[in-house]
Parts: C-alpha cells; sequence; structure tokens
C-alpha cells in the first residue's frame, strides 16, 4: 500500500497573520463582487458620511443616493444598522449580516468582526457599548449600555455583555463573565 504525500504548507499558512487593532485593513470591506449584501450596506454608510463632511450640491446628490443603496442593502441583508452610524472603524466584517442591529452612536473599533443577530444597543449602564479593536462577536451576542470592550478580545456566541470586559479575553455567558485571557497576538 502506497501513501500520499502531503503537499508542505507555506509559511503563511502556517501562522495566521495577527490582525491590527490600531489600523484599519480597508480591503476586508471592499466589495467583491456586486451581490455582497453586507460589504454593499457598509459601502453606502461610508458614502454618505464621507459626502456629508464634504457638503455642496454634489455631496448632497451623493448622499440621496447613498440613503437609496442604503434602503435596498438594509433590507437584502436583513441589518439594522442606521446610514448616521459614525463610529464605525474601518475593516468591519459582517459575514452573515441578518439580524445585525448597531446603535448609531456605539462605536466600533478597526477590524471588529459580528456575527449574525449581534445586538449593540442601550442597557443598564448608562451610554452606547465601545468596542476596541479587532473584536471579534459571536452569533446572537448582545453587547448592552456603555460598557468598554479591549482589543482582541471574544465575545462568545448568545452572551449578554453589561459590565467592561478587559483586552486579550474571552467572555461568555449571561451575564457574560471573563473565562480565560488570550495570548497576545504578535504583530508583524
Amino acid at each position: 500500500m502506497q501513501l500520499l504525500a502531503l503537499p508542505a504548507l507555506s509559511p503563511a499558512r502556517r501562522a495566521p497573520q495577527a490582525v491590527s487593532a490600531i489600523e484599519a485593513d480597508w480591503s476586508r470591506e471592499e466589495p467583491q463582487r456586486w451581490w455582497d449584501p453586507s460589504r454593499q450596506l457598509l459601502s453606502s454608510i461610508r458614502d454618505y458620511t464621507q459626502a456629508e463632511r464634504r457638503g455642496g450640491l454634489f455631496a448632497r446628490l451623493v448622499q440621496r443616493l447613498a440613503v437609496l443603496r442604503h434602503r435596498f442593502w438594509s433590507v437584502v441583508s436583513g441589518a439594522d444598522i442606521p446610514i448616521n452610524t459614525a463610529g464605525l472603524g474601518g475593516g468591519l466584517l459582517l459575514p452573515h449580516p441578518q439580524g445585525v442591529v448597531i446603535h448609531p452612536d456605539a462605536k466600533v473599533g478597526p477590524n471588529c468582526l459580528l456575527l449574525q443577530q449581534v445586538t449593540l444597543g442601550t442597557g443598564p449602564k448608562p451610554g452606547t457599548p465601545r468596542l476596541g479593536g479587532h473584536v471579534d462577536v459571536g452569533a446572537g451576542a448582545k453587547i448592552l449600555g456603555g460598557v468598554i470592550i479591549g482589543d482582541h478580545a471574544v465575545i462568545g456566541a448568545n452572551a449578554v455583555v453589561i459590565s467592561d470586559i478587559p483586552a486579550h479575553c474571552v467572555a461568555v455567558g449571561i451575564p457574560a463573565v471573563v473565562k480565560r485571557r488570550r495570548n497576545a497576538p504578535a504583530l508583524p
């Protein structure tokens, strides 16, 4: 019996690249094709805020077009992200945007990942959530009130976060508690 030789993994496939919590990777938000609902929704929000900053007659036309695009992609994606949400960091990933709800005053750091049914809204602590850079939020998680989530944190599926979570930690449960601390990723 002859064994098949497996191909050697390239260095890029062996060790995952560390994702920055400071520098936004804008390529993560670029639509890969026309039918890319979550990225198209984010694109319409970005276009609206840029036109709002620019001002002028042409900018108002761009804003109106962005509003129409936003309405279309909101219905298609099933996400509730207001067009005037200004606190979205670059490189935001919404692989399955169905049911994602983000309060317009919430702050999301660069290179975050929000899965389906995630809610960032008001809660028992006054204010709205502030997510650090490269925070991964599992499906169905609710982050409520003026809580602060540290850089490189992971929020488990269906967790309800009503208190601050430190950087490099994994939080799970209802209410969410820190279960373990992750190793700090090495940046290139």
